[in-house]
């Protein structure tokens, strides 16, 4: 049984009709809940719920201090390549787009490491486009043995790969992943990824789950907020991070919260996301996923 497996047992619609069904009697019940499960998460991701945001966030900054006190990470991004295979609707690397490509040299991604590390950053990301002809094993080997003695963490956000492989860039030095899952709504996720190997739903949904089997130390997951209802995909993201922290135990699981803006190509969310709508999502995750990393 994998994560797709568990998902299956909620439909889409089944959630959306359970989301828009609460009361603010099953909000406030959640809310007086010692630990938050499935249900209770559907009660405060609803509208019923967003009279009682200010309470809801005033408990969800006590069980943030509690768990991890007055204390933020920072890391920088360090994009390898803009090189894609994709034609991912949303996004400005989509192949069909018009757009000037680059993948960096090793030395070049070398210099570019050194450049952020004199900012003051000792964690990088490293992200690259849908190309596994440019960027191969033996080009990340290369990039990481230039980076690995300028960071004290390394992370990954790429396109999914196998558990060997995944294997392979720990033992390199890449002790994190993230992996958007986009949208988890599998019946219009094909509309969003119309080309490429990223078409497939499930082989991206497993990754993070392969990247928990590697040994990785971080596992990150995370919707692009625009393109679903933000509740229904709020509440799938919690049974994600929550199977991944059940099944993945040695991996501490961080969660993502990108809100979609324009790009290359005239894309504009169909759903977006305002600040409100946006706190409501983070609370109510945060009290469903006390040992949850968040990333803004």
């Amino acid at each position: 049984m994998s994560i797709y497996d568990e998902i299956a047992r909620w439909t889409w619609d089944v959630v959306a009709e359970a989301v828009a069904g609460r009361t603010r009697a099953d909000a406030e019940r959640a809310l007086a809940a010692p630990r938050l499960d499935a249900e209770g998460l559907l009660s405060l991701l609803s509208p019923a719920a967003e009279p009682l945001l200010e309470t809801m966030a005033q408990r969800a900054h006590r069980l943030t201090l509690r768990r991890f006190g007055r204390v933020m990470g920072m890391f920088a991004p360090l994009y390898l390549s803009s090189v894609c295979t994709n034609r991912c609707v949303y996004c400005g690397f989509n192949a069909g787009n018009p757009v000037a490509r680059a993948t960096l040299t090793p030395a070049e991604a070398a210099a570019e490491g050194e450049a952020i590390r004199r900012l003051g950053f000792r964690h990088v990301l490293l992200l690259t486009g849908e190309a596994p002809a440019l960027v191969t094993p033996d080009y990340l080997k290369a990039v990481l043995a230039r980076l690995r003695p300028r960071f004290a963490s390394i992370g990954i956000e790429m396109f999914p790969m196998a558990t060997e492989r995944y294997r392979e860039l720990a033992e390199q030095g890449v002790d994190s992943l993230t992996l958007f899952q986009e949208t988890y709504r599998e019946a219009t996720y094909g509309n969003y990824h119309p080309a490429g190997r990223k078409r497939d739903y499930r082989w991206r949904l497993e990754g993070p789950e392969r990247g928990g089997e590697a040994g990785l130390r971080r596992i990150g997951i995370g919707a692009l907020l625009g393109l679903e209802d933000w509740r229904c995909e709020g509440f799938f993201m919690g049974l994600h991070a929550r199977y991944l922290e059940r099944h993945c135990w040695r991996s501490q699981v961080n969660l993502s919260f990108p809100r979609l803006r324009g790009s290359a190509g005239g894309f504009r969310a169909p759903r977006p996301v305002g600040d409100r709508q946006l706190v409501q999502l983070l609370c109510a995750l945060r009290l469903f996923l006390p040992d949850a990393g968040f990333i803004l």
